[in-house]
Formats: C-alpha cells, structure tokens, sequence
C-alpha cells in the first residue's frame, strides 16, 4: 500500500522573503494533485478549481502554523478536503443513487493532459495516483452518491492509497470510524446501478481504443451511418450533462444521427482525437452548411467508454473546458 511521505518545506514564523517564497513554491508543487483530489470529491472540473484556489489561500493565510518537518502533503490534503466538505455542505447536492450520468447535471471531463501533470511521490507511481480506475467518469460520477465524509474517506483510502491512520488524521477522526465509512462507501458503490467496474491502473489508451478512435473519428467527418452503427453495441447509451436526457440502444439514437450528420442536419464536422479520464476523447467542431467560408467551431467533447472492441457509452459536454484541454477555439 502507498504510504504519505514527508515533504518538508523550508519555511518558519519568519517574514524573510527566502523562507517565505520557499513554502509558496512547496504548497504550488502538490497544486495540480490536490485539484485531481478536489475533482474526485466534487465531480466537476470548474469546482475543483475554485476549491484548490481557495485551499492554497487557506494555506498560504495560516503558514506559520505549519511545522518545518512536518508532512506538507498531508497538511494541505486536511485543507483541501475540508474545504471540499464546506463546499458540498453549502450545495447539498448529492443524488440518491446514479443511474446514468444524467443525475449527475454537474459532472465535467478532466484533460489527461493535465493528469499527466500529477507528480508522484517515490513510492508512488503514477499509475496509482491518477490511474484510470479511479478518476475514470464511472467512478466519479458514482462517488457523488456518497455522503461526504464517506466520499473523503473512499478517495484516500482506495484512490490515494493512504492507510486508515494517515486517512483519520487528515480528517481529525478515529481509524474506527475511518474503517467504518470506508466500508459503508465501498458497499454503496457495490450496489450502484453505475458501479465503476475494476480496471488496470493504466494511464494510456489500449491499441484497441485508439484504433477505435480514429474510425470514430473518420465516420464522423465523412459520415456513414451503417458503417458507425457497426462501431457501437446495441445498447449503447449516451448522456449528455448537464442535460437531464439519456438514449439507451442503438434506436434510440436516430433522431441525434439525424440532427448530426443529416442532410438538414446541424452541418460539416472536424475533429480532433484526445483523452479524457483516462478515456478516448474526440474535440468537435462545428461548421454550418450554409456558411462554408467559415471556420469550424468548438460545439462538443465526446467521452467513450469501450467494452469487448465496440463503443459502450458516449458522454457528451459542451466545448466549456476545450482551454483546459488545450485545445483551439476554432478550426479552419
């Protein structure tokens, strides 16, 4: 099991530039893991962002309580969660179970681009920290059925890997009581209709998925509907937050193939292969028919989920977070 290591940051009760820049540039290393770890608890990117803001304001603010020699990482994973908990306590928002990721109005994708940006401590491998096991939409979207302690809880003990000591004084509990809500949360996300399945922690698309991909890819610039019909399992499902709508099966998608790739359909596509959670991505963009001087503009992110060679699911967003994935606004 991956254990915390100490990460001291020179720093003391002084107000001396030297120590003072030297625990900013600390706190800033461990930025990008604490916002994975904020996602994690929120499930959505943009919240994420806003609560790692402010747990970095919160450490930098009560600097002189922290104690050269003490573990850095833990300190600010304590401020981060607890500034996740006042966040989910303010918005009450949990559904009561997720059936599709349509009860999950909030949930964003996450650029891999910046999950490869996550530095792992040395006993720690990447694939443990941001693995596709755990950050995949499956898993997110079903963790915000948890109650928010349990959801603290399942993130450090199976996500992070700390042990139930570490994990209980991070949240100022008792390993009993960690061991308690570690178990009640594991046995939620059993009985889930969304339950994330095991997966390899593996950081890069399978040969299968990229291959699949890029077929995606090309039917959907030069459509053939018979021939991406062949691409999909019959019950393909298709979700597209924060839209409360979810299409089950192969039938219930003519009506979208029509909108897209019809003849008065929304009109000529371009794009761009990518990654998100882990997961074949497509960046799309959108150029209309009547308007063919144009250049192609950012519509949508397509999210898929692939199961025995075929596309299972697709999970559609807005081109909200195409910056985040570095990507342009606009094609020509």
């Amino acid at each position: 099991m991956p254990r915390v290591t100490t990460a001291p940051a020179r720093t003391h009760r002084s107000r001396q530039n030297g120590p003072v820049d030297d625990f900013t540039a600390a706190i800033h290393r461990h930025r990008r893991e604490l916002h994975v770890h904020c996602y994690r608890m929120l499930g959505s990117f943009d919240d994420a962002e806003e609560v790692v803001q402010e747990a970095l304001l919160r450490a930098w603010t009560r600097r002189d309580s922290f104690e050269p020699g003490s573990n850095l990482r833990a300190w600010l994973y304590r401020i981060a969660t607890n500034a996740c908990l006042d966040l989910l306590r303010q918005r009450s928002r949990r559904p009561e179970q997720v059936r599709s990721f349509a009860e999950v109005p909030w949930l964003q994708p996450y650029p891999d681009r910046l999950l490869d940006q996550v530095a792992p401590s040395a006993d720690e491998p990447e694939a443990v920290v941001v693995g596709r096991e755990t950050i995949e939409l499956a898993f997110v979207a079903a963790m915000q059925a948890l109650p928010a302690q349990q959801r603290a809880v399942l993130v450090m003990r199976d996500a992070i890997g700390w042990s139930a000591a570490e994990t209980a004084a991070i949240l100022e509990t008792t390993v009993p009581a960690v061991n308690s809500a570690l178990q009640r949360a594991r046995a939620t996300l059993h009985r889930s209709p969304r339950s994330p399945e095991a997966s390899p922690p593996r950081t890069v698309l399978s040969a299968e998925e990229r291959d699949l991909l890029d077929r995606y890819v090309a039917l959907s610039e030069h459509p053939d509907v018979e021939r991406m019909a062949a691409l999909v399992r019959d019950d393909i499902r298709v979700t597209m937050p924060p839209q409360p709508v979810c299409y089950d099966g192969l039938a219930a998608l003519a009506p979208l193939q029509e909108l897209a790739f019809g003849p008065d359909g929304l009109g000529d596509w371009r794009l761009l292969p990518t990654t998100a959670n882990r997961l074949p991505a497509t960046a799309c963009y959108l150029r209309p028919r009547a308007e063919p001087d144009d250049p192609f503009t950012a519509f949508k992110l397509d999210v898929l989920r692939v199961e025995d060679g075929l596309i299972a699911e697709i999970t559609t967003f807005g081109p909200e977070l195409f910056q985040a994935f570095g990507l342009p606004a606009q094609l020509p």
